[in-house]
Parts: structure tokens; sequence; C-alpha cells
């Protein structure tokens, strides 16, 4: 049975760390990216460092936390607003299709509408269709395409 959770939606705290690793290396297997604890570290004290301009929800469940959001406000320059970015949503594998990432996709939205931002923007990868129905149904599939160039030494 596939039922629905209702998770509580909350920001990240210090005494998440051990979970939210867990979880965080699971999201990084999950896009094939090479083992890299430096990278996990950084992020975690990034997201907890409140002058840096990421930031993180988590959806917890009886204490265990079953998925994680990581924002950062981003400026655009042509509309002359703010938005708030979704760099990574994960949730466990047994919580996937049960409402957990609806609810993260949705407190965003609400943050976003409270503290003034324009709206919430991500990207996922081409072939994560799973994530691409619920992404179908909580917003508009742009038309805009994304490329990566990596630095070029002098």
């Amino acid at each position: 049975m596939n039922t629905k959770l209702t998770p509580v939606i909350r920001d990240l705290t210090p005494a998440d760390e051990p979970q939210w690793r867990e979880l965080y290396r699971a999201y990084r297997e999950f896009y094939q990216l090479e083992p890299n604890e430096d990278a996990v570290t950084t992020a975690w004290q990034w997201l907890l460092d409140p002058t840096h301009e990421s930031s993180a929800l988590v959806a917890e469940s009886g204490g265990e936390i079953l998925g994680l959001a990581h924002i950062r406000p981003v400026p655009s320059l042509y509309t002359g607003t703010t938005g708030l970015f979704l760099d990574d949503l994960f949730t466990v594998p047994a919580a996937r299709g049960r409402g957990v990432g609806r609810a993260l996709i949705r407190r965003l939205t609400e943050l976003a509408a409270d503290e003034g931002y324009d709206g919430v923007q991500w990207i996922t990868a081409d072939d994560n269709a799973q994530a691409q129905v619920l992404y179908d149904d909580v917003a508009t599939k742009t038309t805009w395409v994304t490329y990566e160039a990596a630095p070029t030494p002098r």
C-alpha cells in the first residue's frame, strides 16, 4: 500500500546532520556523482551558515527525515525580481509518490509568497521521469534549455 504521508516541513537544524548526510549522499549517488565527502561537508556548512545564501528545508515524519530541499535566492536581471532556486530536491525511496516532494514544493511556494520572491524555479535530469510526473502537476515546464561550460584556464 502506497499511502500518502503528511510530513512536517521545517528548516534544517544542526541536529539533522547524520540523517541529512545520509540522504544527501543518496541524492549524489542518484545523480551518479562520485562520492566526495568534502563536497558533502561543504554543502552542510553552507546550509547551516546564516551568512550563506543557501538554506534548506526537510520533510520529517516520526523523527525520520524523508526528504530535503536546498534553496537559494536568485536575482533575475531581465525581470528585475528575485526568485527562489531549488538546487536539490530528494526523498527517500520509500516516500516517493507519497506526497513528500509535493509537500516540500508547496512549502517553497508559500515561502516565496511570504517573503516576496517572484516564484520558485528548478531543473531536473532529462531522464528523471518519476520526478517529472510531480513537477508537471505542480509547476509549468519552461522552454529554456540549460548549458554548462567548464572553466577555461588562460
